[in-house]
């Protein structure tokens, strides 16, 4: 005797008798349980070759917003057709509307739309603007309803399968197949019927008996207190079997970008620095040798605030006359500067800093003394137009290497390794200009997955302009990085604004292993 669950016994049993073949809800309306639990059923049974299933695709038709209206006021052919009987068998088509017996409806718009069926099916002929019934016509008026009948039939039922319309009898194969390439008559869906059936093996367990019973997840206190736990079957799991995922909280992608470039040049023996977004035109422009007259100084660039309006300039006055004469005939760095009238105005204007690059030059005119090595990542602002690869807001990493031995060399090594630390293990270099560093480069990683070289920032050697007003006489490596594309290369997002406008679902399935 064999021992399985109840519902698996009962639809075993089921199909050992005359039918050896039974769909799933056949049985289901049987054996008076729900359909998922025969289905239930019958994946077990099929694994222990006690049935087969088979599965069969087929159409299951429904009315749809015309073919609800026909199967109650009648096809537009058939009510034209009453109205030029009416007429006493012609009339033009403008009059066909206003000739209709009573209790039949038309609209204007279905004459126009029905010429061509009542053409094709010899109803009615046109003669210019003349319809008149034909001889065809008037028979096909006075025979049974053919096509409402099949609307009015899926209208009672509901829907039909397709292979059903064949046992209606008479033409209805034909009318369907005719009605079907009519627009929003007919919805269409596809169905799948599951039949099970019996193998030798289910038959032979049918004959030496089957035992069953209920079957249960997990044991509880109850089952073992009262010993039921002996008359139950306790439901196997298969592990290999795909579970819901389960999202626990994690770090933001772009933060964890953050995070990971501030311990890269931790682990490198940087010191991080800070400084203030709301920053004076001195810290972010004239430090930095950067003309007044400079183009990125412009409102299309550079947010200036209006509350404050003035930013204060250093306290130390030497600071702001060897900037000023730095910029107005070199100062003492042999350099012929800009040539202008310095305004100290302008440099007291306060803005949203455009870049970091204040930070780094504000730690060497607190420390201009060698050796030593700084860097800050955090935010900078800049007036640029939204689109997939440019934000107003963004992620900058800044550094310096203050060092009497510092060479062009020892900032390529530098930064080749910093990006090799963040998983680009190619890395390139290119000449550019930047208005405060000579000489000057931009820094490129190679992409696996795109197979091409993306351009992440640009570095060089402060130029005297920008060290020597402060005390400095080392040279300093300098260089500033945009960490939004390299997160938008390590996760694999297109469009940079995925970054902050994210969905919950993209955040979940973000991976932050590299």
């Amino acid at each position: 005797m064999r021992r399985m669950e109840e519902t698996q016994g009962r639809v075993l049993e089921a199909l050992s008798g005359d039918s050896e073949s039974r769909s799933v809800a056949d049985l289901s309306a049987h054996l008076g349980v729900d359909q998922a639990q025969v289905s239930a059923a019958a994946v077990y049974l099929t694994k222990e070759n006690l049935v087969t299933l088979s599965e069969q695709v087929m159409e299951e038709i429904s009315l749809d917003a015309l073919g609800t209206l026909y199967a109650e006021k009648g096809l537009p052919e058939r009510r034209i057709a009453l109205a030029l009987r009416n007429a006493g068998g012609t009339a033009t088509i403008s009059e066909v509307p206003g000739v209709a017996p009573e209790g039949v409806e038309i609209d204007a718009s279905e004459v126009g739309k029905s010429l061509k069926v009542l053409a094709a099916q010899g109803i009615a002929a046109k003669a210019g603007s003349q319809l008149t019934l034909t001889e065809a016509g008037s028979g096909w008026l006075d025979a049974n309803g053919g096509a409402e009948d099949l609307l009015k039939e899926v209208d009672r039922r509901g829907s039909i399968l397709a292979s059903e319309i064949d046992q209606l009898g008479g033409q209805h194969v034909s009318y369907y197949e005719s009605l079907r390439s009519r627009k929003k008559v007919f919805r269409v869906k596809e169905r799948k019927t599951r039949t099970l059936s019996i193998t030798p093996s289910g038959l032979l367990a049918v004959e030496e008996g089957i035992e069953t019973a209920r079957e249960v997840t997990q044991l509880d206190s109850h089952l073992i207190a009262s010993g039921e736990w002996k008359n139950v079957i306790l439901k196997g799991y298969d592990i290999k079997l795909g579970a819901a995922p389960e999202f626990g909280g994690k770090t933001h992608p772009l933060q964890k970008i953050v995070d990971e470039t501030r311990q890269v040049f931790i682990e490198m023996g940087f010191q991080e620095r800070r400084s203030p977004y709301v920053e004076s035109a001195f810290w972010n422009f004239e430090a930095l040798f950067q003309p007044q007259d400079h183009p990125a100084r412009e409102m299309q660039d550079t947010f200036f605030l209006d509350r404050p309006q003035t930013a204060e300039l250093p306290k130390k006055s030497e600071w702001v006359k060897a900037v000023k004469d730095c910029h107005e005939h070199g100062g003492d760095t042999g350099s012929l500067g800009w040539g202008y009238d310095w305004s100290t105005e302008k440099a007291r204007q306060a803005i949203l800093r455009t870049h970091n690059t204040a930070t780094s030059i504000r730690a060497i005119a607190e420390n201009p003394k060698a050796p030593q090595k700084n860097f800050t990542v955090s935010r900078v602002f800049r007036r640029e137009t939204v689109d997939y690869k440019h934000l107003p807001e963004f992620f900058q990493v800044d550094g310096i290497i203050m060092d009497e031995n510092a060479t062009l060399t020892m900032l390529l090594g530098t930064l080749g390794e910093f990006y090799r630390r963040m998983g680009f293990n190619k890395v390139k270099f290119r000449p550019s200009y930047f208005p405060y560093t000579e000489p000057s480069v931009e820094v490129f990683v190679y992409f696996e997955k795109k197979k091409d070289w993306f351009e992440l920032g640009g570095s060089g050697i402060f130029r005297p302009e920008v060290t020597r007003p402060f005390g400095c006489e080392v040279p300093v490596l300098a260089w500033g990085l945009g960490l939004e594309r390299v997160a938008m290369l390590r996760y694999g997002y297109t469009d940079i604004r995925h970054l902050y406008w994210a969905t919950a679902s993209r955040l979940r399935e973000t991976p932050l292993s590299w």
